[in-house]
């Protein structure tokens, strides 16, 4: 996990991957945390990318550096509704508190990935698959 959490780290702007209907859809976004030892992700409530992974909750997320290094996450969506996540999401991403709250209207959708694996690779070749949960 630490390995995954460096290279976001590192590489903060990812990419989330969904699918519409039958069509994929991809987003830049920025905010992850660990949390209970699990690698959440979030995004707002009202977005029609949160009703994407209502209807369809396999997703990717994936993110490449300037060295030409990538990494590919891909899992099962399982929300997280507790207060205590959105704390610490908070707590991770001040700004994060800015722009969700009672009076902007607007909620944080919290989730981690389920069947979730990792997969570290480069241009050279080298190949490295984590599984995440």
């Amino acid at each position: 996990m630490e390995e995954i959490l460096n290279f976001l780290t590192a590489n903060h702007t990812f990419y989330f991957a969904t699918v519409d209907g039958d069509k994929p859809k991809v987003r830049p976004l920025g905010f992850f945390m660990n949390f209970e030892g699990k690698l959440y992700f979030g995004i707002g409530k009202h977005k029609q990318s949160y009703r994407q992974i209502k209807v369809n909750p396999y997703v990717e997320i994936c993110t490449a550096s300037l060295e030409g290094q990538w990494i590919r996450i891909n899992g099962k969506v399982a929300f997280d509704e507790r207060p205590e996540t959105l704390e610490k999401a908070f707590a991770t991403m001040p700004l994060l508190k800015d722009m969700y709250n009672e009076k902007t209207g607007q909620k944080l959708g919290l989730f981690y990935l389920e069947e979730a694996t990792a997969e570290l690779a480069d241009m050279t070749g080298n190949f490295k698959k984590i599984a995440l949960s």
